[in-house]
Formats: structure tokens, C-alpha cells, sequence
């Protein structure tokens, strides 16, 4: 058994445990490890040419500690060296050779380059039926904005060019949208896309529904959404919010203004699953250039999302 070090020690005999490590502890029950290894070790390096990769559970545990605290890849290298329930839930010690952020760079860019992030997706997704937690009737469409920096003082002195702006209310918003369709019953994201700022979320629409519903819900931005050519032989029933401007004007006795209210508590689902994301997890913002790379994140965030949501119904 090889001796503790100082930072090892200290923590050792710490007094209480910290938010921090509870949260990882957590997530370190909910992730199915190895399905998502089994996944990725088809493309992973083997090492049979030049240095010899990190092994990929560490890469893999370091990489969904980036993503759970939105660091850069330098802070995630520093976070390594300075914090010792991070190292524990990558496996690694202080006396370790510790991942730099150049492999902590290319581990995500192997990611980005075989398009592993929905794949992953897909497979919690798998896990979560295998626990019992089926799509039900109904599917819940929304979408929100991420913002990216509008500022050109950059080296291409340019802004990204696959965002967009958009008016929203009577602010302008620069960025991409993110298109989500959610169960109505747990509330877990079952289908994802993104597009600029400026496409609108009723375009989206069929991509998102997995086909077997019974019902669809969505706000006042999806009005008249059953008119469209796409969806004329789809045979569902639209629960859409009424205009603001028309909701306003009910009494509060009206029966349509019950319904409406019944419309929000369901439609609410999918707004606890921006707020994980974009609050939680910190990605109100875009990390990269490019719709590819924040797509690819996305998608993982949408899985660890669903496993919080779903970790009250899971059996083991």
C-alpha cells in the first residue's frame, strides 16, 4: 500500500463533507460508467504508437467534471492539482502523473470528432429504459436561447458565424437556440437540436417528436404549428398556450383560463431541464465556436440532466 501524502492525509481528517464531493459522490452512483466506456473504447487510442494514452476511465471522469463545473481546460487541469475530492472521483492522485490541458483538449476533441456526444446520449438514454423509465403519450417542445459573444475584437474580427441575433420581447439576443422535446410525464429530454438564434422553434418541431404521442405541448410561440405540411398526417392532440395578449384578458373564473393554467404546471417540466443546464451546470453561455462543438456538449449535459430528474424512480 503506497503512503498517504500530506493533501491525502488532511483530507483524510477533515471534519465534514462538502457539497462538492456529495454532488460527485452522486453522480458517480447515477453515470453508467461502463456502458459509456464500452462506447467509447471502439475508437479510443490503444497506445500501440508513441506515449501511451491515459487510460480512458480516468479521461472519461475527468472529462464529466469539466462539463458538471463548465471549466475551461486549463481550469480543469488546475482543478486537478488543487482539489483533492476531484482527483478521487477521477481515480488519480497528487503523486500521479496528472492529465495536462492539452490532453484534457484532445480527449474532448476526440469526442467532437466522432460525434460521441450524442451517441452517450443515447446510451443513458438506453439505461433509463432498462430501469423501467419508459416515453409515455405525451412530449413537452420548447426552446431556448444561449448566448455567444457579439464582440468582433477577435482575431478574425468577426463574430461566429454559425450564431445569429434575434429580438426577443424588446431585447436583441446574439447566439444559438436550443430545441428540446421532453417526456410530460418524468420530464427527461428524449430528442435535442440546435440552429442559430434566429431559427424559429416551430420549425423544429418534427425533428423533435419521437412519433408516438398522443399529445403535444407547447407555449404561444408554437401557434398554429398543426397547420404545418409536416405534421398533417400526425395524429396527435396540440395543447398550445393562448397569446399573452389574449390569456391577459380572461377573467380569473374563466374555465379557459383553468385550462390555460393546467397548459403551464405540465409545460413546466421543461423549464427545470433548462434550468439544470443552464444554471446548474452553467451553460447559459457558449463555450465554443460553432453550433458542432456546443451541440456535442449539449447532449451530454441532456443525459446527466435526465439522470438527476430520473434518480428518484431508478431501482439501482
Amino acid at each position: 500500500m503506497s503512503q498517504l501524502t500530506f493533501a491525502e492525509a488532511e483530507y483524510e481528517g477533515k471534519k465534514r463533507t462538502t457539497r462538492r464531493e456529495k454532488f460527485l459522490q452522486r453522480m458517480d452512483e447515477l453515470i453508467p460508467w461502463e456502458k459509456l466506456e464500452r462506447q467509447l473504447a471502439r475508437k479510443y487510442s490503444k497506445g500501440k504508437v508513441g506515449r501511451k494514452p491515459y487510460p480512458l476511465p480516468v479521461m472519461l471522469r475527468v472529462h464529466v467534471m469539466q462539463l458538471l463545473y463548465n471549466l475551461s481546460d486549463p481550469a480543469m487541469e488546475d482543478a486537478l492539482y488543487e482539489i483533492e475530492s476531484m482527483r478521487r472521483f477521477a481515480g488519480l492522485r497528487v503523486s500521479d502523473n496528472l492529465p495536462d490541458e492539452t490532453t484534457i483538449l484532445n480527449f474532448r476533441h476526440f469526442l467532437e470528432r466522432h460525434k460521441f456526444g450524442q451517441r452517450l446520449f443515447d446510451t443513458i438514454q438506453s439505461h433509463l429504459e432498462s430501469q423501467g423509465l419508459k416515453l409515455q403519450e405525451g412530449s413537452i417542445v420548447d426552446a431556448t436561447i444561449i448566448a455567444a459573444p457579439s464582440s468582433t475584437k477577435n482575431q478574425k474580427g468577426e463574430r461566429d458565424p454559425e450564431m445569429h441575433q434575434v429580438k426577443k420581447g424588446n431585447e436583441w439576443h446574439f447566439g444559438m437556440k436550443m430545441h428540446v422535446a421532453v417526456d410530460e410525464s418524468l420530464g427527461l429530454i428524449h430528442s435535442l437540436t440546435t440552429t442559430p438564434a434566429h431559427v424559429h422553434e416551430i420549425t423544429q418541431v418534427d425533428q423533435l417528436l419521437h412519433g408516438e404521442e398522443e399529445r403535444v405541448w407547447g407555449d404561444a410561440g408554437y401557434q398554429g404549428i398543426e397547420k404545418r405540411p409536416e405534421h398533417e398526417d400526425r395524429n396527435v392532440d396540440w395543447f398550445i398556450a393562448m397569446r399573452p395578449g389574449r390569456r391577459a384578458q380572461l377573467a380569473g373564473s374563466d374555465p379557459l383560463s383553468r385550462v390555460e393554467k393546467s397548459k403551464a404546471s405540465v409545460r413546466a417540466k421543461v423549464e427545470h431541464c433548462f434550468h439544470r443546464i443552464k444554471r446548474q451546470f452553467g451553460y447559459n453561455k457558449v463555450r465554443y465556436r460553432g453550433l458542432a462543438k456546443n451541440t456535442n456538449r449539449l447532449y451530454l449535459l441532456a443525459g446527466f440532466t435526465n439522470l438527476l430528474r430520473a434518480e428518484p424512480y431508478m431501482t439501482t
